[in-house]
């Protein structure tokens, strides 16, 4: 699947800044291609920048990854947890420090990591716990496009973002269209894109408001996306329960079915998971 980029976005991409990866990144990539990956050099690229080290330690230690131990230094990350389940969290928490924005994302952010940490918690209740890193950093740069399109359409974009605490998502993802010739949903993808990520998590994101045809079709995407696309659902759900009820269950119930018979659980099963994202999230002291 390829992202189709119409000629009005093609204009408006000439002009909308989309943030580099940091050096950490860079350096971090570039010995992971490497066929004997250094991990030394690894640890020290991410400690070298207190800022994400402090982010990927406060995230392996989360009610999401459940540790009976905490891990105390990014040495000891990727020595007890392997690169290639920290790479996808380094991945995440540099995208939060590099997009920058004049309006407050603290509430954008925190919803975000709520439903990043429940797509840990949700990989491994729906039986695909090979996935919960890849399903984190999804989590976290599922509306990455957003703070793109802030920067791009200032106030305008604003009032349209106020409007999705009470509106479905996909009803404001045909307004972003009309207005701006493109969604936060294309902008998201192409910054993934930009930024490395796997495939497969680019296209999920691309394909993040499409969810009603995709389950219930024959789609272009594949098993393991529909697995990552279906976690973040029902993540989604979950948080938005707490955050966004009622726009929250309009946008769950044009997915229901189709999640449902992805993984072949039902009803009871979705409550159980959301039971334990919200009293692993919200109603315990850690």
């Amino acid at each position: 699947m390829a992202i189709e980029i119409t000629t009005a976005e093609k204009r408006l991409l000439q002009k909308v800044s989309i943030p580099p990866r940091p050096q950490t990144l860079l350096t971090v990539s570039s010995e992971a291609k490497k066929e004997e990956p250094d991990v030394s050099v690894i640890a020290d690229a991410i400690a070298s920048d207190m800022g994400i080290a402090a982010a990927v330690l406060q995230v392996v230690n989360s009610a999401a990854y459940r540790r009976a131990k905490e891990i105390d230094s990014i040495q000891q990350a990727v020595m007890t947890l392997g690169f290639r389940r920290v790479f996808p969290i380094v991945k995440a928490v540099a995208l939060k420090s590099a997009l920058k924005s004049d309006y407050d994302l603290n509430e954008f952010w925190r919803y975000n990591e709520w439903v990043a940490s429940a797509c840990v918690m949700v990989s491994e209740a729906v039986g695909r716990p090979e996935l919960r890193d890849h399903a984190y950093m999804l989590g976290l740069f599922q509306s990455s496009g957003i703070p793109v399109m802030l920067s791009e359409f200032d106030e305008e974009y604003s009032e349209l973002l106020d409007a999705s605490s009470s509106q479905p998502w996909p009803e404001i993802i045909e307004q972003e269209q009309r207005k701006f010739n493109t969604t936060h949903t294309t902008m998201g993808a192409l910054l993934a894109q930009q930024w490395k990520l796997p495939k497969i998590v680019v296209e999920v994101i691309y394909y993040l408001f499409d969810d009603s045809s995709v389950f219930l079709t024959s789609s272009e995407l594949s098993g393991l996306a529909l697995d990552l696309l279906g976690i973040l659902k029902i993540s989604r759900y979950a948080i938005d329960l707490r955050t966004r009820s009622l726009a929250g269950q309009d946008e769950w119930q044009s997915v229901q079915d189709g999640v449902l018979e992805h993984f072949q659980i039902d009803e009871f099963k979705v409550e159980e998971i959301i039971e334990l994202v919200h009293e692993e999230l919200f109603d315990t002291d850690h």
